[in-house]
């Protein structure tokens, strides 16, 4: 991982991992910008010694010289910008791994620390800002030396001309560099405020048919075209600064150019300087434009691309929440009983427990706990799960909840994560879910392309998906959720028949207060008030406990 202490540091640290090919492209770069450079100067020696002289042979000998630049100059052009693509796709494409990364390794303490706008648009503008940070630093390379460079012709046949150059050029990159601070500080307000904006569209467009459920379209509405328009005034802003500055970059270059152009006409006027020497004066003047240019771009090239490292830096600076013991134990040989110390819950190796909680909240707390995605008092085979690998818990624990999403791919790969199941495997677990009636639905079947969180699927139908999904991954321990929670009674008589088949001989827990889900387990713990205070079969708990009669029997306040 790199070094997340500061923006600066991250942007060196870019800067090393394209080392060698930003090397490549600082020195075509050079080679480019020095190659035109001394266009001007070939110019004025073929005026002076071929043209004023009359000398045929010293025309055409500064004609192939000045040849020679130019096919130089394109040469270097076509190598410099394929280094300076890869240099930025580098850059950028990084940026998208580290974070990546980086997401994973935080897992599902990402959404609690970090807003899904902000992620978003360190994917989007921030990899394209930071590319062309580091890119820039070759061409800014290149138009330095070559205003050295210059500079050294200029002193060396004028030392007015030369100190002009000298003093102007600093004093031009002092004005830009004035103007940079406000624009630093407005891109960074515009900045957050497309994190914000960016954040709220990803919440209109999950929730969206819950919001047309409960009629809320006018008031989110209003609260998009609120923060829209309040992105639009910043945006308004961060431009009245930036063409100020292109204005600035602009007008100031050409005001030199007008200068030296004067300077070397007087000179010229008065003997000082031939004429050659001032036409290569015109030359070098007007092709210090683009150089300047080229470092005016550099700084704000460089204050976008700071802005945009302070975000990348924001991200892996967060910590997870959970991390490996300094010494991992080794794993316990399955199977094994699962203890909750917190609820006194004890999961038996190879059954189907099903936890019914009067309070949902604890039921999807213990879920997290026996999953370690809070740091609780669980074991596996008497092994505290904190003295364990994260990833070999991971391996052997899964938890399917009702916020995990389907992604964009070939349905088949969305429900076989792990790769590698039969046609036979995928249509039990397609039973299992009875979901066999979602892919008949599809034109290409398994091979149909979900869309982005499987928004073309029902709430139902996503849900079985997970759950086919979940079966799939086959995973020694599997804690289901409410698995069952937005499909049909009929539906979900199917699944609760079929779950327990589907996991014959594996541990499975089931957080569920359905009577049909119940029936189906080996046992049934009762929580109330987070604690596990009664468990049996469903039928049994029926009969001797009452406040578990009343919750799974929607009977009434429970006693």
């Amino acid at each position: 991982m790199p070094d997340a202490r500061s923006p600066g540091r991250y942007l060196l640290w870019l800067v090393g991992r394209v080392g060698p090919a930003l090397t490549a492209a600082a020195l075509l770069s050079v080679v480019w910008t020095v190659s035109q450079a001394l266009m001007p100067a070939v110019v004025g020696v073929a005026i002076d010694s071929g043209l004023t002289d009359r000398d045929a042979a010293a025309l055409r000998n500064w004609g192939l010289v000045l040849l020679g630049l130019g096919l130089l100059q394109a040469t270097a052009g076509v190598v410099l910008h394929r280094f300076a693509v890869f240099v930025w796709l580098s850059t950028a494409y990084r940026t998208t791994q580290i974070t990546v990364r980086q997401a994973n390794r935080l897992g599902a303490a990402l959404p609690k620390r970090l807003a899904t706008g902000e992620v978003v648009s360190i994917g989007t503008a921030d990899i394209s800002n930071l590319g062309s940070a580091i890119e820039i630093v070759s061409r800014a390379s290149g138009a330095l030396v070559a205003i050295v460079v210059i500079t050294a012709i200029l002193l060396a046949t004028s030392v007015p001309l030369g100190l002009v150059v000298l003093v102007g050029v600093p004093l031009l990159m002092a004005v830009v560099g004035g103007l940079v601070r406000p624009l630093h500080r407005h891109q960074q307000v515009y900045r957050d405020q497309q994190a914000t904006l960016a954040t709220l569209a990803n919440d209109i467009v999950t929730g969206l048919r819950i919001v047309r459920g409960v009629g809320g379209e006018r008031v989110l509405t209003s609260r998009y075209r609120t923060e829209s328009q309040e992105l639009r005034r910043r945006g308004v802003r961060v431009a009245g600064v930036e063409s100020l500055l292109e204005a600035t970059q602009l007008l100031l270059p050409g005001m030199f150019l007008v200068l030296v152009t004067w300077l070397g006409a007087r000179f010229t006027l008065s003997g000082e300087i031939t004429v050659g020497q001032l036409v290569a004066f015109y030359g070098y003047t007007a092709f210090l434009v683009g150089p300047i240019r080229t470092l005016s771009e550099f700084i704000t090239t460089e204050t976008t691309g700071y802005v945009a490292a302070r975000r990348v830096v924001g991200l892996l600076a967060l910590a997870p929440e959970l991390t490996d013991p300094p010494e991992p134990k080794s794993v316990p040989r399955l199977p094994g009983v699962l203890f909750d110390a917190v609820t006194g819950l004890r999961v038996a190796p190879g059954r189907l427990t099903t936890v019914a909680a009067t309070d949902p909240a604890a039921a999807t707390a213990l879920a997290d706990r026996l999953g370690r995605y809070v740091d609780a008092e669980v074991t596996l085979a008497g092994v505290p799960l904190r003295e364990l690998a994260l990833g070999a818990v991971r391996e052997r624990i899964l938890v399917a909840d009702n916020d995990a999403r389907l992604f964009t791919g070939r349905l088949r790969d969305e429900l076989d994560i792990v790769g590698g199941a039969a046609d036979d495997e995928l249509t039990s677990a397609l039973v299992a879910a009875s979901a066999t009636d979602i892919v008949a639905a599809l034109p290409d079947g398994l091979d149909a392309r979900v869309a982005e969180r499987g928004r073309e699927f029902s709430g139902g139908q996503q849900q079985r998906l997970r759950l086919v999904r979940a079966l799939l991954t086959d995973p020694p321990i599997l804690v289901l959720v409410e698995p069952t929670s937005a499909v049909d009674a009929h539906t979900e008589a199917r699944i609760a028949g079929r779950l327990r088949a589907a996991r014959s001989g594996r541990t499975t827990v089931v957080c569920s207060t359905s009577p049909l889900l119940l029936d189906q387990a080996d046992q049934v713990a009762f929580l109330h008030d987070g604690k596990v205070v009664a468990e049996g079969t469903h039928r049994a708990l029926l009969e001797r406990e009452p406040r578990y009669a009343a919750l799974v029997t929607r009977g009434g306040d429970q006693p």
